[in-house]
């Protein structure tokens, strides 16, 4: 990497707690934006920075399980929403009905919209559904995967419970599932989520937008 282009890079780094018989729990992030804003090419610097967004600040909305498997050769990627746990009570019975919305977007640029069933009068549903995006290999690097979870609401507006964001160019245990997933290709790669409030700031949405020419592949899905 040349030291000029360090100043539009980003350093993540992923603190986990080791568990010798299942998946290691994520236990914070740290992430450092601008990397030669915060070096220098001669001399060694050292800083001390705060782990965010911890699994125990996020628990508050709950959690989904999703999976995640990649086939380059078809082009072919399968979400599968497994389940959730400790979902907001958004019913006056103490209880929702969630359902889970996935968005494929591209360059802020909505391509596909597709969605599971609703589970009824729970907080820890089930789903085990697969939903299935076609991405060319080429531009997996450019998508991302806007995950919503919605308490349905037969009479009033649905509620949005939570949301989670996959993809190599977001932050976060997002991008640790989706660089896993690429790397072990036809594999599924598991992985609990805790859901945030909102989409982050980055992620504009723009379903008017026009896709540059090398994704003009998207305009006939």
């Amino acid at each position: 990497v040349l030291w000029s282009d360090l100043r539009d890079r980003t350093l993540q780094f992923s603190v986990y707690d080791f568990d010798r018989f299942s998946r290691n729990d994520l236990i914070g992030q740290v992430v450092v934006r601008g990397v030669a804003d915060h070096c220098h090419p001669d001399a060694e610097t050292t800083y001390l920075l705060d782990i965010l967004n911890t699994r125990h600040e996020l628990r508050e909305l709950g959690e989904v399980m999703l999976s995640l498997c990649y086939l380059p050769t078809a082009g072919r990627l399968t979400l599968t929403v497994i389940k959730m746990r400790n979902l907001r009570a958004m019913d006056i019975t103490g209880s929702s009905d969630p359902y889970v919305k996935v968005c494929l977007v591209c360059q802020g640029r909505r391509i596909k919209k597709k969605k599971t069933s609703v589970k009824k009068s729970t907080l820890n549903p089930v789903y085990n559904e697969a939903l299935v995006f076609d991405i060319p290999n080429e531009n997996m690097e450019d998508v991302t995967l806007l995950v919503k979870v919605v308490d349905y609401d037969r009479i009033g507006a649905n509620e949005l419970l939570g949301v989670v964001v996959l993809g190599s160019q977001v932050l976060g245990p997002g991008r640790d599932h989706w660089l896993e997933m690429l790397e072990c290709p036809r594999r599924p790669v598991t992985q609990w989520h805790a859901l945030m409030e909102s989409i982050p700031l980055n992620l504009a949405l723009s379903p008017t937008r026009s896709l540059p020419p090398p994704l003009t592949c998207f305009n006939s899905t």
